[in-house]
């Protein structure tokens, strides 16, 4: 193979995603002995222990997934929302049914993917790959009304009811869908350990994020673009001086202080008691 091909063109086509790399390679690259043949062999058995790894990860990932479909389950909704935590927006949850045996490589837990690019990659993928995806809004002003933790379960019960397919089984983050029909499981920190769940929150994440964008652009000097609304020190300087807007949410604490509705405390970005996780 090494004859057929220069060092430039195997690493081209060997260390590209997905390819295939034959048996005999990386002990032919190896008995080469040129420094970048060596090299290269090196980068081809790290890319494939990386391979691994995450074919590892993504099993365990299916691990409620499968169990699902051995029960005769076909048609399993990952569900999880996004924006608890702000205190400026819409709090959006997604929802997604997967192929059977569905891999996502780099689909994980949405926090813990940093760069905001790949998350819009990953959501594309999820889009272009389920069999039905939606997502599901509420609004600053029905958090006001209502309170996060019912807006949260509210936005998930829009986000499955949004469903074109409607799915047989739900998987959910951390609580349950209210007023649903399907059986359902709740499963803590379920984005870290059921893909469908991680899809779910991938969508939820990526539509807000891209909301809190556009509402950067339209309203300059508040820097949703980099806060997305969360009571950051640079979002509560940006109210102190150009004020609150009509998507805060009244009903949180760093809020009402900048509206002067509330004396000033020692922790200026706790938000209104709620029983709910932060995302």
């Amino acid at each position: 193979m090494s004859k057929k091909l220069s060092l430039t063109e195997l690493r081209q086509k060997y260390l590209r995603d997905g390819a295939t790399v034959p048996s005999t390679l990386v002990s032919t690259l190896e008995a080469d002995g040129r420094a970048g043949a060596l090299a290269l062999a090196k980068a081809i058995k790290s890319r494939q222990a990386e391979n691994r790894s995450e074919g590892q990860r993504l099993r365990h990932m299916l691990k409620f997934e499968n169990e699902l479909w051995a029960q005769g389950f076909k048609l399993i909704a990952g569900v999880d929302e996004a924006g608890a935590g702000p205190c400026a927006g819409p709090i959006v949850a997604g929802a997604a049914i997967l192929p059977l045996g569905y891999k996502l490589k780099g689909l994980d837990d949405s926090k813990k993917i940093l760069d905001e690019a790949k998350r819009d990659e990953l959501a594309e993928a999820v889009k272009r790959d389920a069999v039905a995806w939606a997502v599901g809004w509420c609004s600053h002003a029905e958090i006001d009304e209502i309170n996060i933790y019912q807006a949260g379960l509210l936005a998930m019960r829009r986000a499955v009811e949004g469903l074109k397919v409607k799915p047989d089984y739900l998987l959910v983050d951390a609580r349950r869908v209210p007023g649903v029909p399907q059986p359902q499981q709740g499963i803590i920190k379920g984005d870290a350990q059921s893909l469908s769940i991680a899809a779910g929150a991938i969508l939820a994440k990526t539509t807000r994020d891209r909301h809190m964008n556009e509402l950067g652009k339209k309203h300059p000097g508040y820097g949703f673009e980099q806060h997305k609304g969360y009571p950051t020190p640079e979002h509560f300087a940006a109210m102190e001086k150009l004020g609150v807007l009509d998507f805060h949410r009244k009903s949180y604490a760093p809020v009402r202080r900048a509206m002067g509705l509330e004396p000033e405390q020692q922790d200026l970005f706790a938000t209104a008691p709620a029983p709910s996780k932060k995302r």
